[in-house]
């Protein structure tokens, strides 16, 4: 919920990926914090939202008429806008996800084609609700040498593994910066913990730590997915600890919850490639590279843009 982002790609959807320009649109405040209100209340998120589909809806098609007209990319030269919307509530389990976007509204204010829904089509489908970005991963790592992991620390944690022989597991991880985001945004107001400086000032606690990681979600095979508020009642005893401490612990449950991944994989990787706002957490990059012993690098080494 950090914003809007927006790219241009071409693509022939299976091993050609080019990017273009990117940017990333900011929620009004208000429109954040209410978003926020909505993902911690489970039963508002599957009741009437009221407008804020529509307010939403605008929200993204702002964002791309600024896009283009930023880039001075012309707007018939798009073939169709891709609108994941805003994921409120997320349990694949049950068969239930909802994204807040109207894309009839948005294509009809862009006037060009659209395509949304993705999630709630593909659990419906049976699946975990994430269906482009293991493909899109497979498409921008198709030269690489394989096994090979890209991993995209985002509010939750998720991994594309892509195998010698042209396989494909993708699941999520567990928290990445949703829990330590909450934290901090509680404790001292901030957004984030930037470069993951807090968390280097302080110590793990390691009992809280080894009891968080018995939760039986690690266990289960692989696909399986979570709701950003998965580990939330789970790891309310951080509250106990002081503000370096407990940033320090979340850090260190990202990072064993990452790692916990290699049990369901047929060979270990041999390089990380992470996206998201988690890799500028240097505390995670370092951990995560020391707890795995493989090379750990932002995306931008192969050439793509993390956000």
């Amino acid at each position: 919920m950090d914003g809007i982002d927006v790219a241009l790609l071409r693509s022939d959807g299976e091993a050609l990926v080019a990017p273009g320009p990117g940017l990333c649109a900011p929620y009004a405040p208000d429109l954040a914090a209410e978003l926020r209100a909505i993902v911690a209340d489970p039963v508002r998120a599957e009741g009437d939202l009221g407008d804020l589909p529509l307010r939403v809806t605008d929200a993204h098609v702002e964002a791309v008429e600024n896009f283009l007209l930023k880039t001075g990319v012309a707007k018939a030269s798009v073939d169709c806008v891709g609108f994941h919307g805003q994921t409120v509530l997320h349990r694949p389990d049950k068969g239930l996800t909802r994204q807040v976007f109207d894309g009839a509204r948005a294509a009809k204010l862009l006037g060009l084609d659209v395509v949304s829904d993705f999630r709630a089509a593909d659990v419906k489908a049976g699946g975990e609700g994430a269906p482009l970005a293991p493909v899109y991963h497979a498409a921008i790592a198709a030269g690489l040498d394989k096994p090979l992991m890209i991993l995209n620390w985002g509010g939750v944690g998720n991994v594309t593994y892509l195998g010698e022989g042209g396989g494909l597991l993708a699941f999520d991880t567990g928290p990445a910066n949703a829990l330590i985001d909450d934290f901090v945004r509680e404790r001292r107001g901030l957004s984030h913990d930037a470069d993951g400086a807090l968390a280097a000032s302080g110590q793990v606690n390691r009992a809280m730590l080894d009891a968080w990681m018995r939760d039986p979600y690690f266990r289960r095979a692989a696909p399986k997915s979570l709701d950003r508020n998965h580990f939330r009642a789970l790891t309310r005893d951080v509250a106990s600890l002081g503000d370096a401490d407990g940033a320090a612990t979340l850090t260190a449950f990202t990072i064993e919850a990452t790692a916990a991944a290699l049990a369901v994989l047929p060979k270990a990787p041999r390089l990380w490639l992470v996206a998201g706002g988690g890799r500028r957490n240097a505390a995670l990059m370092r951990g995560l590279s020391a707890r795995l012993g493989v090379p750990v690098e932002p995306i931008e080494s192969i050439g793509f843009d993390g956000d």
